[in-house]
């Protein structure tokens, strides 16, 4: 790791009674390991929030605390007030989210697949196909909406299983490696996607190896490395504060990873 290790914890812009996400000292153990070591901070309504850091430093953990599907070891989180721990049945109504493989049904339609994820989040039942009918379109996905899943390329997939974490209006989208394995233009694409629903307003929180990608769309960015988060702020403060021209050099600085390890992060 670095020497003399820059910290910028740089606080929301907006006042604090606006954040969506908020975590206090929030700990993950599995047996002796720590993979999520006391962290904390806030999400900012409407704010894109990028969650960086090499493999297996803690990231999809973090997201899997956030998302009901692990329990914290130590500390708190909470999703628009409500608390993990207890109240996720509430807080799934608020969130999508968007697993790195995705969780669609491989012999299910485009259409079927998000009249099911509709009809799993709560969505009445009379307004299920109107809102499927609705996605399709934006994600320009109607044409093939009774071809099966797996006669998707990537890049449609992709498409699809964000369709589908947005079937239910969520106010948080959750997005873990959006654009792994897709070529440049669907990769393109779903960043357009992002970039769409940003202006919308709603609250992304987004982990993701491409730093260009994180340069691109996000408003904030924290680095972790071992479960610990290093530095958090914009990305233009980091580059700033590291006197690097890139988000990718400044990160390198912060981690102390060298450009070998990076490359094979990412192609990863």
């Amino acid at each position: 790791m670095a020497e003399n290790v820059l910290l910028v914890f740089n606080r929301n812009p907006y006042d604090g009674t606006d954040a969506m996400i908020q975590l206090s000292d929030l700990t993950r153990r599995y047996g002796n390991a720590l993979a999520v070591d006391h962290i904390s901070f806030d999400v900012t309504k409407g704010e894109v929030f990028g969650f960086l850091g090499p493999n297996g430093a803690g990231k999809t953990t973090t997201i899997r605390m956030l998302t009901g599907l692990s329990k914290p070891t130590e500390g708190k989180a909470c999703i628009m007030r409500l608390d993990v721990n207890s109240d996720m049945a509430q807080i799934k109504k608020y969130i999508g989210v968007v697993p790195e493989i995705s969780n669609l049904y491989d012999e299910l339609s485009a259409m079927d697949n998000l009249i099911f994820m509709a009809q799993l989040y709560g969505v009445p039942r009379s307004q299920r196909k109107k809102k499927a009918e609705e996605l399709l379109k934006i994600f320009r996905l109607y044409e093939r909406k009774d071809s099966l899943f797996r006669t998707f390329s990537r890049g449609m997939k992709r498409a699809l299983t964000l369709a589908a974490a947005l079937i239910h209006n969520p106010e948080i989208l959750f997005l873990d490696e959006p654009t792994v394995g897709l070529d440049v233009v669907a990769g393109r694409s779903v960043r357009n996607l992002i970039s769409n629903l940003h202006r919308q307003g709603i609250t992304i929180f987004l982990t993701t190896h491409y730093l260009e990608e994180a340069d691109l769309l996000c408003d904030r960015v924290a680095i972790l490395v071992k479960g610990k988060i290093l530095a958090i702020g914009s990305p233009r403060d980091l580059k700033e504060k590291t006197g690097k021209n890139s988000l990718e050099e400044a990160f390198m600085k912060i981690t102390g990873l060298e450009p070998e390890v990076l490359a094979i992060e990412k192609g990863k």
